[in-house]
């Protein structure tokens, strides 16, 4: 059933009539609402939402409180009236750092309230006067007879903290516009600006516009996506939203106000409650701690930290301004001023407590949902008490899959079982036995469930029951996008002078885009410069050949390459040498295990349903095909070998447990193999804990152990007795003997040694093998070596991980202090990471100092082996406190009670190494925070600012960092194809490395390999041309671009003509056009050319094209290089031969200098080169 439901059972109950009359009572000024725990104050709101006729503000605790009681209004109301009122401050109001993405809810909120007064005044038929206004902007004692629509605010202290806007002021400083009305675009565009708004290429923050051509984009403070105008002459044609990542239109307006930024203003401010209709009606949870809240805030003003920050190279002018800003009288509200106007306004409380004597209570009567961790006997022991009592039950999830593994546990044969034994260990005989439990599942959720013991129902929630964390999500994460997609897009522009590499030239100069003659047309081209000042000019069809420049962590800048002299040549083919040893051997492993049977696993059981279904997380989507895929190649009687790739805590780990249980359950031993003792004694506690409720034994073996021990768990090893056994090297020792090894996990198996490796690709050859590895590794290379290894990537986080708090400070010992104090007030741990050895004796002294009970501890790479490992042991174990050290020392470490980390110089960092560094809190259910410290952001420089800011902004695990994680990537393919290649990828910059390594698959694949593809060929498997060639080159002198006067900006031409490159199919295409029509209008006949080279060059690669040539109405196609590869044998070159014979006249096949092609005449466009090899393709 839909939530909806519960609204209309609500209805009925006698506790909604009785909050109905008590709020269209307006004799009643105070009232309390008794026993209101759980979410059981967001339904009754919710279920009286009809009849309120006023605006609510909910005032809750904090702003976490807060978010949690507008994600309950609004999964049951929508998002249309229910509005969040958040601070503008990032962080606490003392810090000073405002929010931009808070704003915009802010004045959302206020345009609401100013826009519904308006309408309501012209109803009534009254004017609103400038006097009646007044300076307060208190509107007119008269609107509180007036019923406004339903609007429920929610907020917290520290909102109401803030002084608003006024009325007055908000209302000359917005603009309305709306579809059909006419206006001078040169116009609005100086309005725009007056009011403060910065004229920019492309929106992507709030306070920015654009205009290009008929097309104005802004983003207003009062929405949460910008507006795209579309002009027909002076006429607005139509007026759109658009996201900010993709720059794409979301719906139409017919009416939208465009407002500045407000919140900076001096002048004419208000408290938020001045500003709310008189018959607002104020439900507050707790009043005496909100009152005592805002005065608490409003005496601690703003830090002198945060003053000097602000102040930092503004002019005396502006430091004056600021001054006057940053001042509590001017900006924030006191503790008593807030009591007086709240003391005017009818008031609803629901604490434990309220304040006076209240003029009416009413009564709930609400037990909170009982916690079960995780455990079903006590779950459904739970849910037959309640529905022997005559209680109806709901179960609230947010996916349906969670209704059906609830079901299916119950429902079991084991879990039927299982209550029968309860029943009759009490001796009680509940519901008949052979019954499931009868639940309704509801399809959205609520933050904390309860059962309402007067209407006899249980609202449960999934998430409680399976002790996940829950999260809400505000819609100003939509601002907040923006500053990530810029850093984003900046990552991936190429500017005139950045560095870029070319695969036949080498690493040059980028000169930007240049318009050249060719024949009776012209060209775009892009211009490389290299050394000697040698300039190449490259098609715009040859983009894939080009990329930008990167390589790790060197701010050095490359050697140009010298045109002509064939050292790049050189340095490829070394390149290509050594990773056709790899992939040799690797395809060699493949075909010797296509040939071996393994044990085929049974079905998953019960148990496993169980086990699945307590993880704490919600599984990604790349999870689930990760486990399911495990799962299959377990069940299937081929040895398994796969690797699974992901980030840390992408739930890689959880992977692993499933399939060791799946195992487990049929008999078979399972060896986990890791490469540290740290990480043994992790992976040994987080399986003992994940499979503690079932039949299994895990252990673990490493150096840390004492021989005694060693020697009983080898014994029981031998017998049996031990299922899975969690080790280091030790484990494929001579003296480890399993009695039946069904399994092996192999985690981070490029950091063992080669005669480990030797050994485990012995093992791998009939036991089923799954290896895991962190740095995550590139989607091309995964492709490339997609034969020779199964492979899942995880590439989603958690949806409802804890986000990581993270915040940019200068270096303080008070932030410090402050940070270390409060982890330490909550029992958890710290790691402060500091780049320099050298000062690290220095800095442990500073925390000793300010935190004298703080126990610390000192660790880095210099150190032996031994004794970081006794660190690390310790640290776990909770022996301390705080872990100072140079980057993080052990990559694959994971501890669940160290949730904050301040990382110090943070500008020194990659935004992946930052970004790693950071998921190595946040792992537990517990609130994380990241401490970013550096110099004054104005002394940083722009791309240092920008990386930090982006961290701060995007909080989440993994949010849009894959994009940016391209030196992670080198790392990957690094560890994948060994140390070796690092270098070479130094030399060559990391996408030109991926190219090359493609190449050398390909060249394998035809010539050492070609008798493997023959058999294949001959065993019937039909073998496409694109296995033959790795793409297929387009040469042309038709005009095909997009030109300069349709996208303004040749960086944004760049990164368009890289995302045609990248295009695969038809869909894409179609998709592509639609994208470029909505930001830039109609396209141009030279754009239109331009998109059919994909599907010419994608049609080429399938028929084995190596390079097609459209010249003075001619297509010249050049196949497959080597004479004796398999493709000749091919499908696709007998439908290029079936082709010629069919039309003798228009084609000519013959060979020039060793190269074969083909001749068609009559091709005067790309799509009639298009329509022929569409033909050629269907024989």
């Amino acid at each position: 059933m839909d939530i909806q439901g519960i609204l209309d059972l609500y209805a009925k109950s006698p506790q909604t009539a009785a909050l109905t009359k008590l709020i269209s009572d307006d004799t009643v000024r105070t009232a309390h609402i008794e026993g209101a725990l759980a979410s059981a104050m967001p339904v009754l709101f919710a279920s009286v939402a009809r009849g309120v006729g006023r605006p609510c503000l909910f005032v809750l605790d904090d702003a976490e409180e807060a978010g949690y009681f507008y994600h309950d209004l609004t999964q049951m109301l929508g998002n249309d009236n229910v509005l969040f009122f958040p601070s503008s401050y990032r962080r606490q109001v003392k810090y000073g750092q405002r929010d931009a993405a808070n704003e915009i809810l802010r004045t959302e909120v206020l345009g609401r309230l100013l826009g519904e007064s308006e309408e309501l005044r012209v109803k009534s038929g009254e004017s609103i006067t400038q006097d009646e206004k007044g300076q307060s902007g208190q509107v007119d004692s008269s609107l509180s007879t007036l019923h406004s629509s339903l609007l429920y605010i929610v907020t917290c202290p520290e909102a109401l903290a803030e002084l608003v806007v006024s009325r007055r002021k908000l209302d000359e400083r917005t603009v309305i516009l709306a579809a059909g009305e006419t206006h001078d675009i040169v116009q609005l565009s100086r309005q725009l600006r007056q009011l403060g708004f910065n004229e920019v290429d492309y929106v992507y923050e709030p306070g920015q516009f654009a205009v290009r051509g008929s097309i104005i984009d802004v983003f207003s403070f009062s929405s949460e996506y910008p507006f795209r105008i579309d002009f027909f002459g002076d006429e607005i044609d139509s007026i759109r939203t658009f996201e900010v990542q993709s720059q794409l239109s979301r719906d139409k307006r017919q009416r939208i106000e465009i407002v500045p930024e407000v919140a900076t203003l001096v002048d004419e401010k208000v408290p938020f409650l001045r500003f709310l209709p008189d018959d607002t009606l104020l439900v507050v949870k707790n009043f005496v701690f909100c009152r005592e809240k805002i005065d608490m805030i409003y005496r601690d003003g703003f830090s002198s930290q945060a003053v000097k920050e602000r102040l930092e190279g503004l002019t005396e002018m502006e430091q004056q301004a600021a001054m006057k800003e940053l001042s509590a009288a001017n900006s924030l509200v006191s503790g008593a001023q807030f009591a007086a106007d709240a003391l005017k306004m009818r008031r609803i409380e629901f604490g434990s407590k309220p304040t006076g004597t209240p003029g009416a209570v009413l009564r709930l009567d609400v037990s909170p949902q009982p916690l079960f961790h995780k455990n079903f006997d006590l779950l459904a022991r739970a849910l037959e008490d309640y529905i022997l009592k005559g209680y109806k039950i709901y179960i609230l999830a947010d996916s349906t899959k969670q209704h059906e593994r609830l079901k299916e546990i119950f429902e079991s044969e084991e879990g039927i079982a299982k209550r029968a034994e309860l029943n009759t260990q009490t001796n009680s005989s509940l519901l008949p036995l052979h019954s499931s439990l009868p639940f309704t599942g509801v399809s959205k959720t609520l933050h904390e469930g309860f059962a309402d013991n007067a209407m006899k129902a249980c609202f449960f929630t999934d998430h409680q029951i399976f002790d996940r964390f829950h999260k809400y999500s505000l819609r100003s994460d939509t601002a907040r996008s923006g500053k990530m997609a810029l850093t984003m897009k900046e990552l991936q522009e190429m500017e005139p002078g950045d560095y870029i590499v070319h695969v036949d030239f080498g690493i040059g100069r980028f000169a930007g885009l240049v318009r050249v003659p060719s024949g009776d047309s012209y060209q775009e081209v892009i211009r490389i410069i290299y050394q000697n000042n040698d300039k190449v000019d490259v098609s715009i069809h040859s983009l894939y050949k080009i990329s930008k420049y990167k390589r790790r962590d060197s701010e050095t800048p490359p050697r140009l390459s010298t045109l002509g002299t064939g050292a790049w040549d050189r340095l490829k083919e070394r390149t290509k040498k050594k990773i056709k040893d790899i992939a040799r051997d690797l395809i060699k492993l493949y075909a010797a295990r296509r040939k071996e049977r393994g044990f085929a696993f049974s079905a998953d059981n019960f148990m496993q349903h169980e086990l699945e279904a307590s993880f704490m997380y919600e599984d990604t989507p790349d999870q689930l095909k990760a486990t399911n895929d495990v799962k299959a190649d377990m069940e299937s009687p081929r040895p398994m070998d796969r690797l699974v790739c992901g980030d840390v805590g992408f739930g890689k780990t959880e992977v692993a447990v499933r399939a060791a249980f799946k195992a487990a359950c049929d008999s078979k031993q399972v060896a986990v193999l890791v490469p540290t003792t740290v990480l043994a004694y992790q992976h040994y506690q987080t399986f003992s804990k994940r499979l503690k409720d079932f039949p299994v034994r895990v252990d673990y073996l490493s150096r840390a152990r004492s021989p005694k021990k060693t020697k009983e768990v080898l014994a029981d090893l031998a017998e049996g007795k031990v299922d899975i056994i969690v080790g280091t090297h030790k484990l494929i020792g001579k003296s480890v003997k399993f009695k039946d090894l069904g399994l092996l996990i192999i985690d981070e198996e490029q950091k063992f040694g080669v005669a480990t490796k030797e050994k485990l690709r012995k093992m791998k050859v009939n036991v089923d093998t799954l290896t895991m590895s962190a740095t995550p590794i590139p989607r091309t290379l995964q492709f490339s070596l997609m034969g020779a290894r199964d492979m899942s990537i995880i590439q989603t986080p958690p949806p409802n991980r804890y986000p990581v708090s993270t915040e940019v400070h200068t270096f303080d010992k008070e932030v410090i202090a402050d940070a270390i104090n409060f982890e330490m007030s909550r029992n958890g741990q710290v790691f402060f990471v500091n780049d320099r050895i050298s000062n690290l004796p220095e800095i442990a002294g500073l925390i000793r100092k300010y935190v004298p009970d703080a126990r610390v501890a000192i660790g880095h790479g210099q150190m032996k082996p031994e004794e970081l490992e006794k660190i690390l042991m310790g640290f776990i174990n909770y022996d301390y406190d705080v872990l100072l050290s140079t980057t993080i020392v052990e990559n694959g470490i994971d501890i669940s009670n160290a949730n904050t980390i301040i990382i110090n110089d943070a500008h020194r960092f990659g935004l992946s190494d930052l970004h790693q560094m950071r998921g190595r809190v946040g792992r537990s259910n517990r609130k994380a925070f990241c401490y970013l410290l550096a110099p004054p952001l104005s002394a940083l420089t722009q791309e240092a600012r920008r990386r930090l800011e982006a961290l701060e902004t995007f909080s989440e695990l993994g949010s849009g960092f894959n994009l940016s994680m391209q030196d992670l990537d080198i790392r990957g393919a690094g560890n994948l194809l060994g140390a070796e290649q690092s270098g070479f990828m130094e030399d060559l910059g990391y996408e030109t490395y991926q190219k090359i390594l493609n190449q050398a698959v390909t060249e394998l694949k035809n010539d050492e390999f070609g008798e493997m593809y023959e058999q294949e060929i001959a065993g019937g498997r039909d073998i496409a041309g694109d296995e033959f060639v790795e793409d297929c080159a387009i040469e042309s002198d038709l005009e095909m671009y997009l030109p300069d006067l349709y996208v303004p900006s040749s960086s944004e031409r760049m990164l368009l003509y890289r995302e045609l490159d990248n295009i695969k199919d038809d869909d894409d295409l179609q998709k592509y056009r639609s994208r470029l029509e909505d930001r830039f209008g109609p396209v141009p006949r030279e754009g239109l050319e331009l998109m059919q080279v994909v599907p010419l060059r994608r049609l080429g690669r399938s028929l084995g094209c190596e390079k097609i040539m459209l010249r003075q109405g001619q297509m010249r196609m050049q196949f497959v290089s080597n004479p004796m590869s398999a493709y000749y044998k091919s499908r696709a070159f007998d439908s290029v031969l079936n082709y010629i014979g069919r039309n003798p006249r228009r084609c000519n096949l013959k060979e020039v200098a060793g190269k074969r092609m083909m001749l068609v005449t009559g091709v005067p466009s790309v799509e009639e080169a298009v329509k022929v090899l569409r033909d050629v393709s269907s024989n």
